[in-house]
């Protein structure tokens, strides 16, 4: 359970971030291909890009995963690598888009995908003045230090950089090995990932406990968008019920007390904003005392750790569902 003071109520304004896209790259000579029926969908490597510079990673993995980040059936990290938030992903696409039930990434999956989310894999992103301005940080571990700083910014331009391109870190650092990540002018390749814009009704949320997933559906019952998520735990269990979006809060404050929680330090501490703040960049209220569904300062982590009673998302997913939804949305605990 998580104790908040609130910075900012009521409805979520947040301003995209600075995005110079430059031009979207061209094929490389490593390649993995998959057959359809009707055509062949070859995924291939940018220019520049060693294949073996991925290690086992796999192309057409990656390709999945960012046309799923497109789709809003978020595989939460991209990665390159299979997983359970990927096989979540495809489960709860192939449904929606009338596809046979499973986790295969099969040509029928990959040719949805394509016609649906386009075949973009990858682009290239050129680092402004801007992103580099304010510099990084270090961030102590402890509640006590953390609470002395002014905000819980970014710690370095590759862990930036992931989260805004919902990138591991290891694999965006794979895709530039020789890239000065804090240099202005400094060209990035990087996945055709998706915006934090849900263009949808969303008429209630699911937080379905056994499959680890929060879910956003429309007035006709359909699954619009869905996320991995890390919900509560045997120790902390989330609660079960109905309930309903109370507050929105981008760069929300969180306040520790030990009064409240049977974790954590004797003390109490107001935890200063920002996106390694413990609940992340955004938290959705949900009128329960200190309870709400959050962002995370480790978008890894997501749904493979427990939590203190929370919904825990990736920043870039609990921000997308922030501007989604609204207050007196229902939510409903499975």
């Amino acid at each position: 359970m998580t104790r908040l003071t609130l910075i900012a109520l009521g409805a979520l304004s947040l301003a995209a971030p600075a995005f110079a896209q430059d031009s979207q790259s061209s094929a490389s000579q490593q390649s993995q291909s998959s057959q359809s029926s009707d055509e062949a969908i070859d995924f291939s490597l940018p220019d520049g890009v060693d294949a073996k510079a991925l290690g086992s990673r796999d192309v057409r993995v990656i390709a999945v995963q960012t046309l799923l980040d497109r789709s809003r059936h978020s595989p939460g990290v991209i990665d390159g690598y299979t997983g359970g938030n990927t096989n979540r992903a495809i489960r709860f696409y192939r449904k929606a888009n009338g596809l046979s039930e499973g986790t295969a990434i099969d040509d029928a999956l990959v040719k949805s995908l394509v016609e649906t989310q386009g075949k973009a894999v990858f682009k290239t992103y050129t680092i402004t003045e801007a992103d580099v301005k304010d510099g990084f940080q270090t961030i102590p571990s402890d509640f006590a230090k953390q609470s002395e700083l002014d905000r819980l910014g970014y710690t370095s331009a590759v862990e930036m950089f992931g989260e805004r391109f919902h990138m591991d870190q290891k694999f965006l650092k794979a895709l530039n090995p020789d890239a000065d990540f804090s240099k202005a002018g400094t060209k990035l390749t990087i996945v055709a990932h998706g915006d934090e814009s849900l263009s949808a009704d969303i008429a209630r949320l699911e937080v379905r406990k056994s499959e680890g997933s929060v879910i956003a559906l429309d007035g006709s019952g359909n699954v619009v968008a869905s996320y991995p998520a890390t919900i509560g735990s045997s120790e902390f269990p989330s609660p079960s019920g109905k309930m309903q979006v109370n507050a929105i809060a981008a760069e929300p404050t969180y306040f520790f007390d030990p009064d409240d929680q049977e974790w954590g330090p004797d003390k109490q501490f107001e935890i200063p904003a920002g996106p390694n703040n413990p609940i992340g960049g955004t938290w959705i209220d949900l009128g329960k005392e200190g309870y709400g569904i959050h962002g995370s300062p480790d978008p890894r982590k997501v749904s493979k750790r427990s939590s203190h009673g929370c919904v825990r998302l990736t920043n870039w997913d609990a921000e997308e569902l922030a501007k989604a939804v609204s207050t007196g949305t229902p939510v409903e605990f499975l």
